[in-house]
């Protein structure tokens, strides 16, 4: 309710001012441009002459303060003003407490009754915060690594650079925007370390001479032990495993190539080997078959039957004390047979029978 009666109170001042007599002043001097830290205080300066009415400030075209020769009007806690009186000028300072993005713009002072109008540019900016995903970094001794800084939420974006307090045989960084946010940005600092130290990422808005900054601790280890003979790189590894794979398939393939040579060739003897039996079997005459077995073999004329041997005995004289009786057939030897007749001769006579000629037997002999 106060604030609504100080606005109704400064649009009277205002009109009365337009309508009062007095065109004898001017500004001197009208406000500069200001660029602020979000949440710091902005100041702007309007020196005017002598006689003056009425001053009016106005932030993006609202009038925010009026001041008169009496008293100072104010809308809003945030804007208040301190006057300074001198020999030939008056001065007019208007003070935003607590500056936000949002009041960045237009500036202007005016007096009543005149067309002059001072103007200045507001321009509030503000700070972000930095961040690296580690507060300490534990990094191989002699091997290349990187550190990655972000700044977030800045606006105009901020200058990032590195202090490093470690020992280093090469460094470099970069800075690119994060993408799909405009009011952020990160760095990226490639380092060779060679001992401990810190190292600080530090961002600064050049305007305003306002900086930044973020520690981290660097922690070097000693490569271990397997790292410091000779090893392959990479490549060499992936050269390899391919070499080796091609390798085991060459001899997959030369396994599976001999495997089938070899049936091959055995398939193929044994079809040889079919073929010359049946070669053979067509050439001789079948064995089995006893007429053809008697037609083909070659008789045995030196062969004598018992009943050829029995006869020719018979045929011999009969001597005494021998008695021969048909149908039995001696199987002595001639040498056994002489020495018998012998004792046989001395001791009894011999009578002997003439028996039937025996049946002629042919025998054959196969060759």
């Amino acid at each position: 309710m106060e604030g609504s009666w100080r606005g109704v109170l400064a649009v009277l001042v205002i009109l009365a001012g337009l309508t009062a007599s007095g065109s004898s002043y001017e500004i001197i001097e009208g406000p500069q441009n200001v660029t602020v830290l979000q949440g710091s205080d902005a100041r702007f300066n309007c020196t005017v002459t002598h006689g003056w009415k009425l001053i009016m400030w106005s932030l993006k075209g609202v009038v925010v303060l009026s001041i008169t020769s009496q008293e100072t009007i104010i809308t809003n806690e945030r804007f208040t003003s301190i006057n300074y009186n001198g020999s030939d000028s008056f001065i007019s300072e208007m003070v935003i407490r607590g500056v936000q993005p949002g009041d960045s713009g237009l500036v202007q002072c005016s007096l009543q009754n005149s067309n002059v109008v001072r103007s200045a540019f507001l321009s509030v900016q503000v700070m972000g915060t930095l961040n690296i995903p580690s507060d300490s970094l534990l990094v191989t001794e002699g091997e290349p690594c990187k550190v990655t800084c972000y700044a977030l939420g800045w606006t105009p974006l901020p200058d990032i650079s590195w202090e490093l307090e470690v020992p280093v045989s090469n460094f470099s960084y970069y800075s690119v925007l994060e993408p799909g946010d405009f009011t952020s940005a990160l760095s990226v600092l490639a380092l060779t370390p060679l001992g401990n130290g810190t190292l600080t990422c530090v961002a600064e808005l050049k305007n305003l001479q306002a900086s930044k900054s973020l520690t981290v601790n660097l922690t070097v280890v000693q490569p271990p032990p397997e790292s410091t003979g000779s090893s392959l790189p990479t490549w060499a590894i992936v050269l390899l495993a391919v070499a080796f794979s091609l390798l085991l398939i060459l001899i997959i393939t030369l396994i599976v190539i001999f495997c089938c040579c070899d049936v091959c060739r055995r398939e193929k003897e044994e079809s040889s080997y079919q073929i010359e039996i049946r070669k053979t079997a067509s050439m001789k005459p079948n064995k089995t078959d006893p007429e053809a077995r008697l037609k083909s073999g070659k008789e045995n004329y030196g062969y004598s039957s018992d009943e050829v041997r029995a006869a020719s005995i018979a045929s011999l004289p009969p001597k005494s004390g021998e008695v021969s009786l048909p149908g039995q057939h001696s199987h002595i030897s001639p040498y056994q047979e002489h020495k018998t007749r012998q004792s046989s001769a001395a001791s009894h006579p011999r009578v002997s029978f003439d028996t039937t000629s025996p049946q002629k037997v042919r025998n054959a002999t196969l060759v």
